[in-house]
């Protein structure tokens, strides 16, 4: 392959090279990624395979990143993989709660099921309104970033975001109820 005159090999006819810091910000970005595929795999293994196969995806098309916003187009890569995947499984599979006990999380002391209860009521929002919450609430993006990541209209991914945010809040809300029985 030709060389540029600085001693490093061409990039192919069509694609931009990728910066220098590219691996720097991929290696930055791996926590948020982890999260977000663990949220979207709802198992560690799956969400850990989910990440590597997301990395490697990455790293072998680096050359078609563009240079804008690294975040959304890695996030983009990571939920088309595992749509893609989806498509693939015939019978999805939801892991026990107790498997994730090794999983490090700080408990809440007022209420020791806190953790169980809102995972619970993540597991049960259905994908779409899953992959929004955890894009906007705990991931940072942008309702605009969001809606590029998902490919839908940015009303969707605010009225999918309000839905979500309404349906944890009941379960987390019904489950705070403790019936009491009076002495006799």
């Amino acid at each position: 392959m030709p060389r540029s005159p600085d001693g490093n090999e061409k990039v192919a006819a069509g694609a931009s090279p990728a910066p220098d810091s590219f691996e720097a910000e991929v290696l930055a970005l791996l926590p948020s990624l982890r999260r977000y595929s663990r949220s979207l795999t709802r198992s560690d293994a799956d969400g850990e395979d989910l990440l590597q196969d997301c990395v490697e995806k990455i790293l072998t098309r680096r050359g078609q990143w563009r240079g804008l916003n690294l975040r959304g187009w890695v996030l983009t890569i990571m939920t088309n993989l595992y749509r893609n995947r989806l498509r693939q499984q015939s019978a999805r599979k939801f892991i026990d709660i107790d498997d994730n006990s090794h999983l490090a999380a700080a408990e809440m002391d007022d209420d020791p099921l806190q953790r169980s209860r809102l995972e619970t009521a993540l597991n049960s929002l259905s994908e779409d309104y899953r992959a929004v919450l955890m894009l906007v609430v705990v991931e940072g993006c942008s309702y605009q970033d969001v809606a590029d990541m998902l490919d839908i209209p940015i009303g969707t991914v605010m009225s999918r975001l309000s839905r979500a945010r309404q349906k944890m809040t009941s379960l987390l809300n019904a489950d705070n109820v403790v019936t009491l029985r009076r002495p006799r």
